[in-house]
């Protein structure tokens, strides 16, 4: 059964056939995936290598996790469900500070919605 492996801490210039090469070294890679960013394209310094079978996963874990790659030690370990993964994101609401009235609103000084 196929064991997927988070890699962090990737450089940047990092390419998918260079995780291809360098995890074939613990056994057989079903499939390699540098996240990248949805607006810009650009890599977000991590990705995702599938490896054929648990054992082949934990024998790469043990070889890359730490290993200097591109100037930049990696982080190997195993990839958790979206679920099992803690916070992160959110955001959005709260108060406005000194970003200005809202749109459409009276926005204060000078401001048109009050009538008496």
């Amino acid at each position: 059964m196929p064991a997927k492996l988070f890699v962090g801490n990737l450089s940047f210039q990092a390419t998918e056939e260079d995780l291809r090469e360098l995890f074939q070294q613990s056994g057989t890679v079903e499939s390699v995936r540098i996240v990248t960013d949805q607006f810009t394209g650009r890599p977000r310094g991590f990705g995702f290598v599938e490896m054929s079978t648990k054992e082949e996963a934990t024998k790469a874990i043990e070889m890359l996790n730490g290993r200097l790659f591109r100037d930049r030690n990696l982080v190997v370990d195993e990839a958790r469900p979206q679920a099992q993964r803690g916070g992160g994101g959110g955001g959005g609401g709260g108060p406005r500070g000194d970003r200005g009235p809202r749109p459409g609103g009276s926005g204060g000084a000078g401001g048109g919605g009050w009538r008496r």
